[in-house]
């Protein structure tokens, strides 16, 4: 009779085991379905204020107040959903800095899509308006294919439909424009 109360006291324990066991195994593969849930970014950021050194110099200050991590996806990407100002200093620390409403940064072709009321503001007084441009960080270009304005520092005003320029903007190609060019006259 003790051996017999010994096994049942065995089972009860494995049975118990057992239970335990599967319970916590489905919640690890719920728990586990939450990760592997891509249209959910991987960390978000409030109140973000970034700066980004080379050297120990201040190269750019990002500043938004709100930020989406979807550096897990094969296309990684940062959205800024509700806006970003954004100051890159050049080898002379003058200051550019770009506004817009909405952004997204792609990792891998170090793209940057600006949405709604870009703004961008050079060390050398030009004034560009858009409400959409792209930024290619690699080879320091941007660009846009839709009607933007801009005031350029020597008092020129264009309104054009698609422009490319260097990010100092001393090389700015209007596909289309009209407005008012200043031009010096040489002797």
């Amino acid at each position: 009779m003790l051996k017999t109360y010994r096994n049942h006291r065995i089972s009860i324990v494995v049975i118990i085991f057992t239970t335990m066991l599967f319970s916590c195994q489905n919640r690890l593969n719920e728990v586990r379905k939450w990760d592997l849930d891509e249209g959910k970014p991987q960390t978000a950021g409030k109140g973000i204020n970034l700066f980004y050194t080379d050297s120990g110099a201040v190269k750019a200050n990002l500043r938004t107040p709100l930020m989406y991590d979807f550096t897990h996806l094969e296309f990684a990407y940062r959205e800024f959903p509700d806006g970003l100002e954004l100051d890159f200093f050049d080898d002379e620390n003058k200051k550019n800095t770009i506004i817009a409403d909405y952004g997204i940064m792609y990792e891998k072709t170090d793209l940057v899509d600006l949405q709604g009321n870009v703004l961008i503001t050079t060390a050398d007084s030009t004034v560009l308006n858009a409400n959409q441009l792209y930024w290619d960080q690699k080879r320091g270009w941007v660009f846009s294919d839709i009607n933007y304005n801009i005031k350029l520092n020597n008092g020129a005003l264009n309104e054009g439909e698609g422009f490319d320029a260097n990010e100092k903007f001393d090389k700015f190609i209007s596909r289309s424009n009209k407005g008012v060019q200043i031009v010096e006259e040489t002797e």
